[in-house]
């Protein structure tokens, strides 16, 4: 358990090979336990499965990344199986994270079949309790709206990112420092699906309050955040000239060209792109212990 948190640490911090060999040895570990008693150590190895699968999606293994998912889907499965009131928020995490990792291999299909089925996870545990489960039914309902979009389903993915906008402003009401972050991601994706389906106004709209948001965010924290908030004035550039304002396009894309510049300058990269989220990319849960 040491080394599974281990590699959580490791990942918060950038340690990303570090991290991988800290879960595979938690892994090795555990199996080992297991062989012994399943009772007793199989719920660790399924948190730990879906440990391995974020630090395996970190460093580009999507395959082994989905691999390791799925077992660890079919190990909280069979642990709801005999005890389905402890391990249903296991189940709910699981498939959250299974959608993640099948999007990134092409399978969309089957990524959006599993974020549905998290989604209806995540309303079931946050009608229970909502103040411990509404974060995760947002980022389920995020992560919903992604992949509806990736399949061409561009109102019902503009349907899930609303209720996830709306899921997070009553949590950011009530904790602005954990939640203002969600909120400036969820805007930045509702102003990419409001633009697919032709609201060009309301589009630039969510996406100058992410853009706020995200400025407001970089003050406070700029080696976290600048690179999201380049992000979003490079999008709102997009919006802008959407909409026909072109001057003030230019000025947002100036803007953030001189973040990346900055950046690129005070930590040299082959590609400033890879070191910024991908536009509308899902998000992925921890598990804990």
């Amino acid at each position: 358990m040491d080394l599974n948190n281990l590699s959580v640490s490791l990942s918060a911090v950038g340690q990303c090979e570090a991290a991988l060999a800290a879960a595979r040895e938690a892994i090795e570990l555990q199996q080992t336990l297991v062989a012994r008693n399943s009772d007793a150590f199989l719920p660790a190895l399924a948190m730990s499965l879906n440990n391995l699968g974020n630090r395996l999606s970190a460093v580009g293994k999507h395959e082994a990344a989905l691999n390791a998912t799925r077992k660890a889907v079919e190990a909280y499965h069979a642990l709801a199986a005999k005890n389905s009131d402890a391990f249903f928020p296991d189940i709910a995490m699981s498939l959250h994270n299974l959608g993640t990792k099948l999007s990134a291999v092409g399978q969309h299909e089957a990524a959006l079949d599993a974020a549905r089925e998290a989604v209806v996870a995540y309303r079931a545990l946050a009608a229970k309790s909502s103040e411990a489960f509404l974060p995760e039914l947002a980022g389920s309902l995020h992560n919903l709206g992604a992949f509806l979009s990736a399949v061409g389903l561009r109102e019902a993915a503009l349907d899930a990112t609303r209720e996830a906008v709306e899921l997070r402003r009553g949590l950011v009401a009530k904790h602005p420092d954990a939640f203002l972050p969600d909120l400036a991601g969820n805007l930045y994706n509702l102003g990419l699906h409001l633009s697919a389906v032709g609201l060009r106004e309301a589009a630039l709209d969510a996406t100058r309050e992410a853009v706020e948001l995200r400025r407001e965010l970089a003050t406070k924290y700029p080696g976290v955040f600048l690179p999201d908030l380049a992000m979003s004035l490079a999008d709102l550039s997009r919006r802008l000239t959407e909409t026909g304002e072109h001057d003030a396009a230019s000025a947002a894309l100036r803007a953030a060209e001189e973040i990346q510049a900055a950046l690129q300058a005070k930590n040299p990269r082959p590609n400033m792109k890879d070191a910024r989220r991908e536009p509308g990319k899902p998000t992925t849960e921890e598990p804990t212990s």
